[in-house]
C-alpha cells in the first residue's frame, strides 16, 4: 500500500496568535504544517574573530598531534614507501623500467639541451642531480624528472632575447633561471598555492601546448634544411626566415633526419599498439642515435653537421652566477613554474590514481622545487616531469623512487663513460628526436571535442593557440590565462538563477526550465540563487528578481486567482557565503518591495549565510516568521495569506490600494484570521482535492513510498 508523511506541525502561521485548526465539517480547514528553522544566538562567541581562532587553534592542534615519523614522511615522502618496499616483487620491474628511461633520457637529455640553446651536455647534467633529489623529496613514485621540450622553448625564448647562445653567460643564465624556478616551486608548495593553478582551465592547457609543438618543430627545421633559421617563439618570423633560406637547402641531412623520424614514428605507433612490442617506443630515441652515429663513422658525410666533442665527467659543484640579470629572469620564472606545475603535477596525480596512492600537489611542488635548486648548483637549468617519459616508466612496471635512482645511475655512467661516443652524433637525429617527441602534444582531437561538448571552451582553446602561435609563447600563456579568468569572473558575476516549480504529486521544486511539467502558484515567485552571493553579483541578482517578478508564465500558473506578484521566496540552499554588500542589498530589496507590498520569504539558508543575516539585522528586518527549512513549507504559508488577500480584494476594491501612511493589506492580514479553503485545494490549485477521500486531511500530500 501507499504510506504518506508529514512533516512536523508548527504552532501557528506566520506569527498569528493562534492556529487554524481543521474544523471537521465537509469543508475542512487544515492547519499549516511547518517545520521550524533554528535561527542563531548572536554572541561574542560567534564573531569572525573567533571563527579566526578557532581555525588556528585546530591548525596547532594538527601540528602537536604530529609525530616525528610523520614530520620526516612530509619533509621525505620516500620514507612512506621504504618501509613497506617489497624487495622481491618491486625491485626486478623498478630495475626495467629505470634501465628503459634512462636509455631513452640519454639522447632526449643532449636533444632537448639544444633545443634550448646550450650544449648537449647539459641536457645530461639536467637529469643528474634532479633525478636522485626527486627521488628523496617527491611525492611521485612514477614520475620521471628531468629536461623537456616545452621548458626547454621558454628557456632558449627569453634567453635568446638577452644574450648570444653561444657564449657563456648564456649557459649561466640558464642555470640561474633553475635556481630560481626551484626557489618559486618551494614557496609555492610550502605555503600550499598549489590551488592557484586549478584557475588554468584544461582547453587553455591544451591550446598552449599544440601550438607550442608546432613552434618547437620549426625550430627544428634548421638540422633537417641544412642552414640556419631565426630563433624565435613565434611562427610567422620562423616561416619567413625558412622560405628566405630556400636558395641554400641541404638536401643529405633532410633526407637523414626525415628517414630517422619515421623510424621514430613508426616504433612509437608499434610500441603504443602492441603490449609485445612496447619496449619500442622507449628504445626509439637509443635506435635512432645509434643508426644516425654508425651511418656517419662508415660514410663521413661533409654536409651533415654532427654534435661535437662532449665534456667527460660529473658536472662539479658551483654556485649560480649572473644575479645582475635575475631581475629579467622573474617573468619566465614564473612562467616556467607554472608550465611545470600543469606538465608535472598533472601527470603525476593520474599515475598516482592509477595505482591506488594519494598525492599531495603542494608536497610535490615541493619536491620539484628541491630538485631544481640542488640541481642548479650542478649545471642544471629548469627540470619537471616529462609526459612521455612517465608513461613509459609505468608502462614498465616501476613501482617507487627506486626506478629513478636506477635512471640516474644510467645518467651517471654515461657522463662517466660513454660521453666520448656522442661526439659523431648528427645534429638532425637529435632534432628528429625532439620532433617526434612533440608531436604527441598536437592535440587537434581535443578542439574537435571542443567544438562539439561547449562552444566557450572551443573559443578559449582556439585564443590561447592563435596567441601562443602568432603573438608568443608569453603573451600566448598570458592571454590564455586572462581568458579564462575573464571567463570565471563573468560566471560568477552573472550567477544562475532559476525560477522553480512544483513537480505533480510532489512537495518537490525545480527548475521550470529543465522540469516543464512542474506549475507555479499565482501571486508567488520562487527563486533558487546558485552561488555565493556578494559584491560582484549582488545588481545582477537584483535585476533578475525584478524580471522574474514581472515575467512568469502564467500558463503553469494554479492557485487563487490574483493579478500581481506579493511574494518572492528565494531559496538559498546553495548559496555558501554572503557578503556586507549583499546584507545592504537586500536590505534595500526588502524596502523596496514593502513599498509594493511584496513580502520576502528565505528558505534553508545555510548556518554561516544565516548567521551573517542575523548579526546584519536583516533576520529581525524581514521578520523570523519569514524563515523556512524548506521551500514547501514557505510556499504553505504564502498560499494561505494570497487566498486571504483575494477575498479580502474581493469584497473591497479599495483594498488593493496600498497607501505608505497606514498598515498595508499584508500586515493587517498577519494580525486577522478568516475562513478559507483547505491548504490541500490551495496546493492543487483548483476546489478539488488532490487526496483520495480516505486520506487523512491533516497529512500534506508528500511524495509517496511503497511498502
Amino acid at each position: 500500500m501507499d504510506i504518506t508523511y508529514a512533516s512536523p506541525s508548527g504552532t501557528n502561521l506566520a506569527g498569528d496568535s493562534s492556529p487554524l485548526r481543521a474544523s471537521g465539517t465537509a469543508s475542512p480547514t487544515r492547519s499549516v504544517r511547518v517545520i521550524p528553522l533554528k535561527h542563531p544566538t548572536v554572541t561574542a562567541s560567534s564573531s569572525s574573530t573567533s571563527h579566526v581562532n578557532l581555525a588556528f587553534s585546530r591548525w596547532a592542534t594538527k601540528l602537536r598531534r604530529r609525530t616525528f615519523v610523520e614530520w620526516i614522511e612530509l619533509f621525505l615522502p620516500c620514507c612512506r614507501w621504504i618501509p613497506s618496499y617489497r624487495w622481491r616483487e618491486y625491485f626486478q620491474a623498478d630495475l626495467m623500467a629505470g634501465i628503459t628511461v634512462g636509455v631513452m633520457l640519454v639522447p632526449q637529455g643532449m636533444s632537448y639541451a639544444k633545443l634550448a640553446g646550450l650544449q648537449p651536455i647539459y641536457g645530461l647534467y639536467s637529469g643528474f642531480v634532479p633525478i636522485f633529489v626527486y627521488a628523496v623529496f617527491g611525492s611521485s613514485r612514477q614520475l620521471a624528472v628531468g629536461p623537456v621540450a616545452l621548458v626547454s622553448l621558454l628557456v632558449s625564448n627569453v634567453l635568446s632575447s638577452i644574450t648570444d647562445s653561444s657564449g657563456e653567460l648564456y649557459t649561466e643564465l640558464a642555470i640561474l633561471l633553475a635556481l630560481m624556478v626551484g626557489i618559486l616551486e618551494c614557496i609555492m608548495g610550502l605555503l600550499r598555492l598549489g590551488w592557484l593553478i586549478r584557475f588554468i582551465s584544461h582547453s587553455v592547457i591544451s591550446g598552449f601546448t599544440t601550438a607550442s609543438a608546432i613552434v618547437i618543430g620549426l625550430s627544428q627545421a634548421k638540422y633537417f634544411l641544412g642552414y640556419d633559421v631565426a630563433r624565435s617563439s613565434k611562427i610567422i618570423p620562423l616561416m619567413e626566415s625558412i622560405i628566405a633560406g630556400i636558395p641554400k637547402f641541404s638536401w643529405p641531412p633532410f633526407v637523414m633526419g626525415s628517414v630517422i623520424l619515421t623510424i621514430l614514428l613508426v616504433m612509437k605507433h608499434l610500441g603504443k599498439s602492441q603490449k609485445y612490442l612496447r619496449f619500442l617506443r622507449a628504445s626509439g630515441p637509443l635506435t635512432a642515435v645509434v643508426l644516425g652515429t654508425v651511418f656517419v663513422k662508415i660514410f663521413h658525410p661533409s654536409s651533415i653537421s654532427l654534435v661535437g666533442d662532449i665534456p667527460v665527467g660529473l658536472p662539479k659543484f658551483s654556485f649560480p652566477k649572473a644575479f645582475s640579470h635575475a631581475l629579467s629572469l622573474i617573468p619566465t620564472a614564473f612562467l616556467i613554474t607554472g608550465v611545470a606545475i600543469l606538465e608535472s603535477v598533472g601527470i603525476a596525480k593520474a599515475l598516482a590514481a592509477k595505482n591506488g596512492y594519494e598525492l599531495d600537489s603542494n608536497q610535490e611542488l615541493f619536491g620539484l622545487g628541491v630538485a631544481n635548486v640542488l640541481g642548479s648548483f650542478f649545471s642544471a637549468y629548469p627540470t619537471t616531469g616529462s609526459f612521455s617519459r612517465s608513461a613509459v616508466n609505468n608502462e614498465s612496471g616501476a613501482k617507487s623512487g627506486i626506478s629513478g635512482i636506477v635512471t640516474g645511475i644510467i645518467i651517471t655512467c654515461t657522463l662517466l663513460f660513454l660521453t666520448p661516443l656522442f661526439k659523431d652524433i648528427p645534429q638532425c637525429v637529435l632534432a628528429a628526436i625532439v620532433i617526434s617527441a612533440v608531436i604527441g602534444l598536437v592535440d587537434y582531437d581535443e578542439a574537435i571535442f571542443l567544438w562539439h561538448v561547449d562552444k566557450r571552451d572551443f573559443l578559449l582553446w582556439t585564443i590561447t593557440f592563435i596567441t601562443t602561435l602568432f603573438l608568443g609563447i608569453e603573451i600566448g600563456v598570458l592571454v590564455g590565462v586572462g581568458a579564462s579568468l575573464a571567463f570565471v569572473i563573468h560566471e560568477s558575476a552573472n550567477p544562475h538563477i532559476a525560477v522553480l516549480g512544483r513537480l505533480p504529486g510532489t512537495t518537490v521544486y525545480r527548475n521550470i526550465k529543465q522540469y516543464p511539467e512542474a506549475y507555479t502558484y499565482n501571486g508567488i515567485v520562487i527563486v533558487r540563487i546558485d552561488s555565493p552571493i556578494y559584491f560582484a553579483n549582488i545588481s545582477y541578482i537584483k535585476d533578475r528578481l525584478r524580471e522574474y517578478e514581472a515575467d512568469v508564465d502564467r500558463s503553469t500558473r494554479r492557485g487563487p486567482e490574483v493579478e500581481r506578484i506579493y511574494f518572492v521566496i528565494i531559496e538559498m540552499a546553495p548559496v555558501t557565503y554572503i557578503d556586507s554588500s549583499a546584507v545592504q542589498a537586500l536590505k534595500d530589496l526588502h524596502q523596496e518591495y514593502k513599498l509594493r507590498g511584496i513580502r520576502i520569504a528565505i528558505s534553508n539558508p545555510n548556518p554561516e549565510v544565516l548567521l551573517t543575516l542575523s548579526k546584519s539585522d536583516v533576520v529581525e528586518l524581514i521578520g523570523k516568521e519569514w524563515y523556512f527549512v524548506r521551500v514547501h513549507d514557505a510556499v504553505q504559508v504564502c498560499l494561505q495569506h494570497v487566498q486571504q488577500l483575494k477575498d479580502v480584494s474581493s469584497t473591497s476594491q479599495a483594498s488593493l490600494s496600498l497607501p505608505t501612511d497606514n498598515p498595508s493589506l499584508l500586515e493587517r492580514l498577519l494580525k486577522q484570521r478568516g475562513e478559507s479553503l483547505s491548504n490541500t485545494d490551495l496546493e492543487a490549485g483548483n476546489g478539488n482535492s488532490p487526496l483520495p477521500k480516505n486520506t487523512d486531511s491533516q497529512l500534506e500530500p508528500l511524495l509517496s513510498r511503497k511498502s
